[in-house]
């Protein structure tokens, strides 16, 4: 079995059709989505639809809920009201049967591998919020993870592939697929690259190899749909982005 892992999506198709074509040359069975599907990108409604037409487990991210309960912002707060302008206007782009698809994700996903269980989620098994990084310390991930045990835990959430043992558990993050962060020693962020990320699950009898990916995306296209799409504060958003 072959199990692309995708995630951080962010309303950007240019990134997820690049995605969508090198997993299936890699002859992938399935997708897992983990979730933050629309949200902070000038394509929430075509990203939405084409996680449609996959047809394929979706976890609930934190932003996703954004879109069935906006955010209130902060008094004075500039980044606050940024983002809920974000916000209400992608939740204009969608219809009520997307809005239907986005209420249907579930706080987790399990399947079952030939070499054991996947358990996936956003942030972690308790929460959509939590952040797992490859320097978050055992006993934060004792909490993190509960009561939850499978063979191989996959989340997303901080835009940062990742890939580290935990007890007897592998934990994987295939990284961002919209938005992946450049992030320094301290684990700050520094910046977008357009390199969409996700990884590939294989398992064959006792056997697991999970292959992180990277795939290039056109820039230029990305920004143009930005503009094009009247997504509130485009050239902001733009300059987040490395050239």
């Amino acid at each position: 079995m072959r199990i692309a892992l995708i995630s951080d999506i962010h309303g950007n198709l240019v990134a997820l059709d690049g995605v969508l074509t090198d997993a299936r040359q890699e002859r992938t069975d399935q997708f897992v989505c983990l979730g933050d599907v629309a949200f902070n990108g000038p394509q929430p409604r075509q990203v939405i639809q084409r996680l449609r037409q996959l047809d394929c487990p979706v976890v609930m991210g934190n932003t996703d809920e954004f879109l069935l309960d906006p955010p209130a912002p902060e008094p004075n707060n500039e980044n606050d009201q940024r983002i809920v302008q974000v916000v209400h206007w992608a939740i204009a782009q969608l219809s009520s049967d997307d809005v239907a698809f986005v209420r249907a994700f579930q706080p987790r996903v399990e399947l079952s591998l030939e070499s054991g269980k996947l358990l996936c989620f956003h942030g972690s098994p308790q929460s959509n919020e939590d952040l797992i990084l490859a320097t978050t310390p055992n006993a934060e991930l004792a909490r993190f993870f509960g009561g939850y045990r499978s063979m191989v835990m996959a989340g997303g959430h901080s835009h940062t592939q990742m890939l580290r043992r935990y007890l007897d558990m592998v934990l994987v993050n295939p990284g961002s697929v919209g938005m992946p962060f450049e992030r320094d020693a301290a684990g700050r962020v520094q910046r977008r690259n357009p390199r969409a990320e996700f990884a590939i699950l294989s398992s064959t009898g006792d056997s697991l190899s999970i292959d992180l990916r990277r795939v290039p995306f056109d820039l230029n296209t990305l920004l143009s749909a930005a503009r094009a799409g009247g997504m509130p504060n485009a050239g902001r958003w733009a300059e987040e982005w490395a050239a």
